[in-house]
């Protein structure tokens, strides 16, 4: 999609709340605006450390850096001289510099402000989807938009040539070996199934891995580094087990990986049968994989949490055998706190059914991939908005 004389430049502003989602988030989504569609945009960010984490090019200690055709500044950066943009993009309504919002307001053509949604399947988002919000003193334009998984929303972050990459890989056992090596690990076996494994804190984490580990069929578990692994360490006995390092028990075998930038996060997930994911990046990377996951929802006040979760189990599994789908709502459950004890007998029917939940997620990935990408659907919402 090309864009015209107007609505060249663009902002990102990503205050960072959920460490690394919201980051790698406003990341992808700076990134494709200027790839795809030529656009000059900044990304604005407060804890450059946690962009540096994702994305090794940038060095996280500087004041301004061009990264991938992105500028990429600190948020404190931002000063009464920074001039407005055309858009300005408010990732998950983490809100402007003041200062910033008056000169929005004081531009000819003023700024037209996007507030960025966190994604979710509840059926009101495409009610709510492109609904205006004026600002309560300001002559601004600013409007709601929402990522989703059907019509009427503005679609999942999906770049150019994803499904070429993947494919590649998952039809080529040699590249996939080469992934591994590049961690200095050997090929997953053929017999073995194999998982990864990201996630917060999670008192279930012990009881899926004795699961896998009294399991009919060898699992390789690979376990970057995050806020879940040390307990997962602490039931091996191995609390000081460094990255690179395998460990075992019965027929689990447990890979210790750094924490991957996005591109080898990708990678990983392409690379395993399962993946088990947190936070809204990996989550929407790990339906993309075309394989099973689970999703470590973040746990928000009076359990609002349940609710984002049922609505996408009740999308996800729409059109899937009824067993099925019971046992693998009982696997999201007890991951993200209900019962361990069906969580694990839920593993023992879900490891025999591979073939047929990759299927499902195949489908479930052209379904949604009928919506349009969200960067392109954004950039022609904003294009419908000129006047």
């Amino acid at each position: 999609m090309s864009v015209g004389a107007v609505q060249r430049s663009w902002d990102v502003f990503c205050h960072v709340v959920d460490n690394y989602g919201d980051a790698a988030v406003c990341w992808r989504l700076a990134r494709q605006l200027a790839h795809e569609h030529g656009l000059s945009v900044r990304l604005w960010i407060d804890r450059p450390d946690v962009l540096h984490a994702l994305n090794r090019d940038y060095a996280g200690d500087a004041a301004a850096q061009t990264v991938d055709g992105v500028k990429v500044y600190r948020w404190d950066d931002v000063s009464e001289n920074t001039e407005a943009v055309d858009v300005v993009i408010d990732a998950f309504g983490g809100g402007l510099p003041d200062h910033y919002v008056r000169a929005m307001a004081a531009r000819s053509p003023r700024t037209l402000w996007i507030t960025l949604e966190y994604l979710s399947a509840e059926p009101w988002v495409a009610g709510h989807h492109g609904l205006p919000s004026p600002h309560p003193s300001l002559p601004l334009e600013r409007y709601f938009f929402f990522p989703g998984f059907g019509p009427g929303t503005g679609g999942l972050l999906k770049e150019a040539g994803l499904e070429e990459r993947r494919s590649a890989i998952q039809r080529d056992s040699a590249a996939q070996a080469q992934f591994w090596g590049g961690l200095g690990f050997a090929p997953v076996p053929p017999d073995a199934q194999s998982a990864s494994l990201f996630g917060y804190e999670n008192p279930a984490g012990p009881v899926l891995l004795d699961a896998w580990a009294r399991g009919a069929r060898s699992l390789v578990a690979a376990v970057p580094q995050s806020r879940l692994r040390p307990q997962l360490l602490s039931w091996l006995g191995a609390p000081d087990a460094c990255d690179g390092e395998t460990l075992r028990r019965g027929r689990l075998e447990v890979r210790l990986l750094p924490f991957l930038p996005q591109h080898q996060y990708d990678e990983l997930l392409w690379c395993c049968n399962w993946n088990f994911v947190r936070g809204e990046d990996s989550f929407v990377r790990a339906q993309w994989a075309q394989h099973p996951l689970v999703w470590h929802i973040y746990p928000q006040e009076a359990g609002a949490h349940w609710v984002k979760l049922d609505a996408f189990l009740d999308t996800y599994t729409r059109g899937m055998e009824t067993g099925l789908a019971a046992s693998l709502r009982a696997l999201w459950y007890g991951w993200n706190g209900g019962s361990a004890e069906a969580m694990s007998a839920a593993w023992g029917v879900l490891a025999t059914q591979s073939d047929a939940l990759s299927g499902h997620a195949r489908r479930w990935n052209e379904r949604v991939s009928g919506v349009g990408d969200m960067v392109g659907n954004l950039v022609q919402f904003c294009q419908s908005k000129v006047k």
